[in-house]
Order: structure tokens, then C-alpha cells, then sequence
């Protein structure tokens, strides 16, 4: 069986990453280093706006609002066709 990761916008909008793995293992992988991805970009994000925000309170409302953005985003493995199956068709009456 294969399978596809996909990614999870805000943790409810799935959208397909069109990457497809052999093993779930892999998949699993993908998946960790999707998700460091978004903590290091977020990470980056909150070195530069505690720089440049003066103001705590704009700064943890901007903090609120990108944890939200980036880290909302959830990745998850799902079995794959591939196109080497059959399609399902609906029992004939």
C-alpha cells in the first residue's frame, strides 16, 4: 500500500502535497519535517517581531495571530490508490 501526505490547512482543510510514499514510515517523516518546517518559519517570524514590535500587547496579539496561521496547519499520512486499484463501484440492484 502506499501513502500520500496531506496537509491540513487551519487543522481542517485538507489539501493534497501530491507526495506519495511506499512505506508509512516515511510518510511519518515527511510529516515531522513538514511540521519543524512550520515551527522554524514561526520561530524566524518571532525573533524578527519581538525586534520591531514595541508595544507587548501588539506583539502577543501578532504572536497569537501567527501561531494560529502556521501552526494550525497539521499534516497527516492517508492511504493511497495510486491507480492500481480498482475503482469501487456500487453493488447493482
Amino acid at each position: 500500500m502506499k501513502w500520500m501526505l496531506v496537509v491540513l490547512v487551519g487543522g481542517v482543510s485538507p489539501n493534497n502535497t501530491d507526495l506519495v510514499f511506499d512505506k508509512f514510515t516515511d510518510c511519518l517523516a515527511a510529516e515531522e519535517q513538514m511540521r519543524q518546517h512550520y515551527a522554524d518559519a514561526f520561530d524566524a517570524w518571532d525573533r524578527m517581531a519581538a525586534a520591531r514590535i514595541d508595544r507587548r500587547r501588539d506583539y502577543k496579539k501578532a504572536r497569537d495571530a501567527e501561531a494560529k496561521r502556521l501552526l494550525s496547519n497539521l499534516g497527516t499520512c492517508v492511504p493511497h490508490g495510486g491507480g492500481d486499484q480498482q475503482p469501487v463501484t456500487a453493488p447493482q440492484q
